[in-house]
């Protein structure tokens, strides 16, 4: 028992920094359990992105300066979160449905609508990988794990089509080795420079226990925010084989830290996505 917290306190760190959060899946048994074919998912209302494409270099660089800025001014948001965990080895599954809020800078809080499935894995994966995700905010570490020149080296690798958009692929290299951080590639839209996935391998484990942890994470854009809809990871460990996690979120209520300053009604929701 005591290992099985070590590998799974070492996964739910892991994923508390590149977690995120759309719409809803069918049942993991039914599913195949691979990075490399999970679908798109992103949020149907998204305005329409302009047809023009920028240079591979302009891309970057929108998508560099829209990151800062989403770092200094997501003020708050709220979202309809549902997580699944799966341990394939043991057939365990769970499948929490929650309701996210975020307040900057360190305030992030889950309210619980409702849970299916085994109690080991709501008590020690799901509910432990919430928690690890509060710690995560409460402690301001989004800043030390975001895709940014700060934290990543980028170099551009091509031309991709994802969800009828097309997409600059730029490989991404972290430039410390620490938990968190990931190598492996990131898409941004052409026209845009907005942040459309994130793909790869987390770079360092803090157990002994996984061995690695691979993750797709797709976005989609609500006002000036680019904000994560879908996760899907892949834990390898050394004693129980596989753990998978899911993340989907749904209905953001985002805003400003000037509109949470002044009261304002929410600046980009669910059918309100902007460019």
């Amino acid at each position: 028992m005591r290992r099985w917290i070590a590998i799974i306190g070492a996964l739910l760190f892991l994923l508390a920094a590149c977690a995120a959060p759309a719409q809803e899946r069918g049942p993991f048994e039914n599913r195949v359990i691979s990075v490399s074919s999970v679908p798109t998912v992103f949020d149907d209302t998204s305005a329409p992105v302009p047809s023009a494409r920028m240079s591979p270099d302009q891309a970057l660089a929108t998508y560099l300066n829209g990151a800062q800025r989403q770092l200094a001014e997501l003020g708050a948001y709220s979202d309809a979160t549902v997580v699944e965990a799966y341990l394939p080895a043991t057939a365990q599954h769970g499948k929490y449905e929650l309701r996210r809020v975020y307040q900057a800078p360190r305030s992030l809080v889950f309210a619980a609508i409702h849970f299916a499935g085994d109690s080991f894995v709501k008590t020690n994966i799901i509910t432990k990988l919430l928690q690890s995700e509060v710690d995560h905010v409460q402690k301001g570490e989004g800043a030390r794990t975001a895709i940014t020149s700060d934290n990543y080296r980028f170099s551009w690798k091509g031309v991709d089509t994802l969800d009828g958009r097309t997409d600059y692929r730029y490989q991404v290299k972290p430039r410390q080795k620490r938990p968190g951080l990931f190598k492996g590639f990131i898409l941004v839209d052409a026209a845009s420079g907005r942040l459309r996935r994130a793909e790869g391998t987390m770079v360092k484990s803090p157990s002994l226990f996984v061995k690695k942890i691979e993750f797709v994470q797709d976005y989609a854009e609500y006002g000036p925010f680019s904000l994560p809809v879908y996760l899907h990871s892949v834990a390898n460990t050394r004693l129980v084989g596989r753990a998978v996690v899911e993340i989907n979120h749904s209905g953001y209520q985002a805003k400003t830290v000037a509109e949470t300053q002044s009261g304002a009604g929410a600046s980009a929701s669910a059918g309100g996505g902007t460019n």
